[in-house]
C-alpha cells in the first residue's frame, strides 16, 4: 500500500511543507512582517487593514483553531478514558501537551515569557483535569476545573484590562461545562449526544477568541494590525475552524471504523455530515448557493472514500484499501476543478494538491490507529488540522480580492 501511493506522497509533502498554525510574529515593524512558518503580514493603524492575512485576522484565526483542537482532543481523550483504552488516553494527552504549548508560544510572542509561562500553567492543569474529569465525573477534578475558570478570568483581565474577569470566567465556564457533558454522555454511552456537545464546545471558542482579539488588538494596535473584526477576518476564522473540524471529525469517524465502535461512528459521521452542511452555507455565502449546492455532494464523496479506507485497513484489505486511495486522488482532481471554477485565480492544480494533502494527512492518522500507535496517530491528527488551516489561508485572500464589494 505505501509503496503504492510513494510518488503521490512526495508531490503532497510539498504542499505540507506550508503549514501555517505557529508562532504569531511578536515584531512592532511599521509595515510588514516576513510570512513564513505562521507568521503572517501586518499593517500599521494607519490603514486599518481589513484583510484576512493581517496579523489580527491572522491570529484570530490560529488562536480559534488552536482552542477547537483543544475542544476535540479533549473530547478524544475523555472518551477513551471513559472506554478504558489506556493507551490511546496517553497518546492524546501527548498531543494535548503539543496543543498547550502551541497556546502558551502565542501567548508568549503577543505579552512576554512571564506572561506566557503564567498561562502555561493555568492551562495545562486545566488539561489535566478535563482528562481527570473524564474518569471520575465529579469529584477534585470538578472542583478544580470550577476555580480554574475563576483563576483564568483574573488572569486575562490581569493583561487585558478591558476584558473584565467575570466576563472571561463566565465564557470559559461555560466551555468547561459543555466539554463535562461531552465525558459524562461518553460515559453514559449516548455518542451522540457527546459529539453534538462537542461542536457546541468548539462553537463556544469563537465568542472566546473574538474577545480576546479585540482586546488584546485594543492593547497592542501597532504590534497586531488590522481590524480583527472585519468581515475579511470573519470570513478566514469561519472557513478555518470549519475545515479544521472536518478534519477532527473525519479523523473520529475513521477512528471508530478501526476501533470497531459501530455507535460511536454513527454519531461521528453524522457530526461531520453537519459540518459539511456548515461548510456549504459558507461556501454559498461566498460564492452563491449554485456553489454551496455543488461543494455539498463532492465532500460528502470524500468522507465516503475516507471511511472506505478506514473499513479496508481494518479488514486488511489491500486492494479495497488501493481502491478507496484511488477514489480519493480522484476527488482531488474533482475538488481542484470546483475551487478553480469559483476562485479561477487559484489554478485546478495547486487546489487539487491541497485536498490531496488532506486526504493522505488523514489517511497518516488511519494507518497509525490501525498500528495502534497513538501518540503518532494524534499528532498526525494535529497535522491534517493544521494543513486544513493553510486550505482556508490560502483561499481567503483570493476571496477577498474576487470580491471586494463583500470584504
Amino acid at each position: 500500500m505505501d509503496t503504492m501511493i510513494g510518488v503521490h506522497r512526495r508531490v503532497l509533502r510539498l504542499g505540507a511543507a506550508v503549514l501555517t498554525v505557529g508562532l504569531v510574529a511578536a515584531g512592532c515593524g511599521n509595515s510588514k512582517e516576513h510570512l513564513s512558518h505562521g507568521q503572517v503580514e501586518s499593517t500599521t493603524t494607519t490603514t486599518i487593514s481589513k484583510a484576512p492575512d493581517s496579523t489580527a485576522a491572522q491570529l484570530r484565526a490560529r488562536l480559534n483553531g488552536l482552542l477547537e483542537e483543544n475542544v476535540y482532543l479533549t473530547m478524544a481523550a475523555t472518551g477513551a478514558a471513559a472506554a478504558g483504552r489506556t493507551d490511546e488516553v496517553a497518546g492524546v494527552v501527548t498531543a494535548l501537551g503539543g496543543n498547550s504549548k502551541s497556546l502558551t508560544d502565542n501567548f508568549t510572542a503577543v505579552f512576554d515569557a512571564p506572561t506566557g509561562k503564567t498561562f502555561d500553567g493555568l492551562w495545562r492543569k486545566h488539561v489535566d483535569s478535563l482528562v481527570s474529569y473524564g474518569q471520575t465525573h465529579g469529584g477534585q477534578a470538578a472542583a478544580d476545573l470550577t476555580q480554574f475558570t475563576k483563576d483564568f478570568g483574573a488572569f486575562v483581565n490581569s493583561v487585558l484590562p478591558s476584558l473584565s474577569a467575570d466576563t472571561v470566567t463566565g465564557m470559559m465556564a461555560t466551555q468547561v461545562q459543555t466539554l463535562e457533558a461531552v465525558a459524562d454522555a461518553q460515559a453514559g454511552g449516548n455518542q451522540s449526544a457527546a459529539y453534538t456537545n462537542a461542536r457546541t464546545a468548539a462553537a463556544q471558542t469563537m465568542a472566546m477568541t473574538s474577545s480576546l482579539i479585540g482586546a488584546i488588538h485594543q492593547k497592542y494596535p501597532d504590534k497586531i494590525g488590522g481590524n480583527p473584526a472585519s468581515k475579511a477576518a470573519d470570513m478566514v476564522t469561519t472557513l478555518t475552524v470549519d475545515l479544521r473540524e472536518s478534519a477532527f471529525l473525519t479523523s473520529a469517524a475513521a477512528g471508530a471504523i478501526v476501533g470497531g465502535r459501530n455507535e460511536e461512528f454513527t454519531a461521528a459521521k453524522s457530526a461531520v455530515d453537519n459540518n459539511t452542511a456548515a461548510l456549504s452555507d459558507v461556501l454559498a455565502g461566498i460564492y452563491g448557493p449554485e456553489a454551496g449546492q455543488a461543494f455539498g455532494p463532492l465532500w460528502t464523496k470524500r468522507t465516503g472514500y475516507i471511511d472506505d479506507y478506514a473499513t479496508a485497513v481494518a479488514a486488511k484489505q489491500q486492494a479495497n484499501a488501493d481502491t478507496a486511495l484511488n477514489n480519493l486522488l480522484q476527488f482531488s482532481s474533482d475538488f481542484g476543478t470546483f475551487v478553480n471554477k469559483n476562485s479561477p485565480k487559484l489554478s485546478a492544480e495547486t487546489a487539487g494538491g491541497l485536498a490531496m494533502t488532506h486526504a493522505f494527512t488523514v489517511k497518516d492518522v488511519i494507518d497509525a490507529l490501525a498500528a495502534k500507535d497513538f501518540t503518532k496517530a494524534y499528532a498526525n491528527e494535529r497535522t491534517a488540522a493544521d494543513h486544513m488551516s493553510t486550505v482556508a489561508s490560502t483561499l481567503a485572500p483570493l476571496i477577498v480580492a474576487q470580491f471586494p464589494d463583500k470584504y
